[in-house]
């Protein structure tokens, strides 16, 4: 791969691991072990059984964990401190020809996983407010959805996989505005109401 799909590649393995860690690493992993991605050296240690079947398991676990409304704040609470280091060293791995992180790399990646990372902690905020747990499931098997595509697109087509991510977060962001506008005027119309 030339620097141009793998700076796409990099950024776009950032992203999806603001959403699903666990989920991108063993995908990487089960590509580099397949030979189905020929991966840089920073990432050959992704295809270790043990990395694997840690990141397999734990998928699993997350899979269940973030079903469960209020499990799932909790868990994506605590996975911030997991998440954004994941994605930084993704992108500069993805980058880096001699196994050398760089600096530039690292922040791209921390950012963009930041970003992801943000857009799904404070949709599931918003969704855990709501009293129905049918839109949890259904946010959560989207992300489980948007995470598998991602890493299919992103190992076939780096460029359409960043594109299509890009997409999804400004519209999610965009949805998370509106939802937050429509519960913040709420509120006030409530305690509007009880001042006077």
């Amino acid at each position: 791969m030339t620097e141009a799909p793998l700076f796409a590649l990099g950024l776009a393995l950032a992203a999806l691991s603001g959403i699903r860690a666990y989920l991108t690493v063993f995908g990487i992993g089960l590509a580099g072990y397949l030979g189905w991605l020929d991966l840089p050296p920073a990432l050959q240690v992704t295809t270790s059984p043990w990395v694997m079947g840690t990141a397999a398991a734990l998928t699993v676990v997350e899979f269940f964990a973030d079903k469960i409304p209020g499990v799932d704040s909790g868990w994506d609470l605590l996975h911030t401190l997991l998440r954004i280091p994941v994605g930084a060293f993704l992108a500069a791995a993805t980058l880096s020809p001699d196994g050398h992180l760089g600096a530039a790399a690292l922040a791209a990646g921390a950012g963009v996983a930041l970003a992801t990372h943000a857009m799904k902690t404070g949709t599931r905020a918003l969704i855990n407010a709501s009293p129905e747990p049918l839109s949890n499931w259904t946010a959560s098997l989207g992300e489980d959805t948007l995470s598998l595509g991602g890493l299919v697109l992103a190992f076939s087509h780096p460029w359409l996989a960043l594109t299509l991510v890009v997409g999804i977060v400004a519209l999610a962001c965009l949805f998370a505005i509106w939802i937050a506008r429509h519960v913040i005027g709420g509120v006030r119309r409530i305690f509007g109401s009880v001042i006077h």
